[in-house]
């Protein structure tokens, strides 16, 4: 049985990644838990040793342009569906966090919170969350000043001051409103640094 999860969804900004893992009964892997819940120097000791023990290991993403052209929901169930079908052995039964199912070769279940119930949900939030980080610390090197490196594309005080101050590169997503609005940034009709303008993790799920 596998578990996925996806990591990125609610940003403005990079692609989307998803992971699934078969774990084993006896994984023995320590500290397991919903990667949001881990901080860093705990998923990244995590995501080297869910790679060691782990019977079988995926990771997925869905890019920028993918994003823009299907909307964030079914680019985040296309990557979750990409690693899913990577996974060798196959497995026979998902076990997928949240309320929405990609499109699978298996049976699969839905489970709301999952990455804080099952463990093999909470390896694959690790494994997609870490390689995102990794990939949006890439990012930052190719389109600096916006802070990737720091906020990891999502809507933060820093990252929204940014977008004022130098527009959107083509990393970002133009289906989320503060992207959209970009031609009002050098004008100043648009503050999005006023109270009330920031964009948490989820505000777009």
């Amino acid at each position: 049985m596998a578990g996925l999860d996806e990591a990125g969804r609610g940003c403005l900004a990079g692609p989307v990644y998803a992971a699934a893992v078969i774990l084993g009964p006896r994984h023995g892997i320590r500290g397991l838990d919903d990667s949001k819940k881990l901080k860093p120097i705990e998923r990244d000791r995590l995501f080297d040793r869910i790679q060691q023990r782990a019977v079988a290991f995926a990771i997925a993403s869905a890019s920028v342009e993918e994003i823009e052209r299907l909307n964030i929901l079914h680019a985040s169930m296309l990557a979750m569906q990409r690693a899913a079908e990577a996974l060798n052995p196959v497995p026979h039964h998902c076990l997928v966090d949240g309320n929405r199912l990609p499109k699978l070769f298996c049976s699969a279940d839905a489970v709301i919170g999952g990455d804080a119930i099952h463990s093999s949900i909470m390896a694959a939030s690790i494994l997609a969350k870490v390689a995102r980080d990794r990939e949006m610390q890439r990012l930052d090197a190719e389109h600096p000043g916006y802070g990737f490196a720091q906020h990891k594309g999502y809507g933060t005080p820093m990252h929204l001051q940014a977008l004022k101050a130098l527009g959107v590169c083509v990393q970002h997503r133009m289906g989320f409103a503060p992207c959209a609005q970009r031609d009002l940034f050098a004008s100043g009709l648009v503050d999005l640094t006023a109270e009330g303008g920031d964009v948490l993790d989820g505000a777009y799920a």
